[in-house]
């Protein structure tokens, strides 16, 4: 443990640099069409054929919007129009933050990329509940479609935390 520090860190023993570990950012994106929302179907691990949002770890040199947007467009192929902050989710027992922006979609043209092995839109009643891939994804598709009748979307935060791990339960806090 450094000196002046509370947590345990990699220090090298030679010039005594200290490696910081810390969360990964993870941006996303809810883009919808009406009240239609387009899921993608994960063709990769972890959670491969379940139903997910676009989204992805943010890449340096890019912003967390910038983020969003590119992951729209790798795995559903689609383009949005104006994204703006809908939701954001601590999940610290895999060490990751999810930020979700909501966006319209600037067009129906859209086709699964190379981590989706399919892509459609689904309503709140079509959409398949039980093969979400994650709870922050569960999470935050309860949050939008509770928002959509009023055409009210604020910022809504809060924590994930991981109860226990057979069968995995979960526990959401919203601030």
């Amino acid at each position: 443990m450094p000196s002046g520090d509370n947590r345990p860190r990699f220090v090298c023993s030679q010039c005594q640099t200290i490696f910081y570990e810390n969360p990964k950012i993870v941006a996303g994106c809810i883009p919808h069409h009406g009240d239609q929302v387009l899921m993608c179907r994960r063709a990769i691990e972890p959670r491969h054929g379940f139903w997910t949002l676009p989204a992805g770890f943010m890449e340096n040199d890019e912003t967390v919007q910038e983020a969003a947007i590119r992951e729209t467009i790798e795995e559903a192929g689609a383009r949005v129009k104006a994204p703006q902050l809908y939701s954001v989710f601590s999940l610290p027992h895999i060490n990751q933050v999810y930020m979700m922006y909501r966006a319209e979609l600037a067009d129906l043209d859209f086709q699964p990329g190379e981590e989706s092995l399919d892509a459609g839109l689904y309503t709140s009643e079509s959409m398949p509940w039980a093969e979400l891939a994650f709870p922050v994804v569960e999470q935050t598709l309860k949050l939008f479609f509770a928002d959509l009748p009023a055409n009210r979307f604020p910022v809504h935060h809060g924590d994930i935390r991981k109860l226990q791990a057979d069968p995995p339960q979960y526990q959401t806090t919203l601030f």
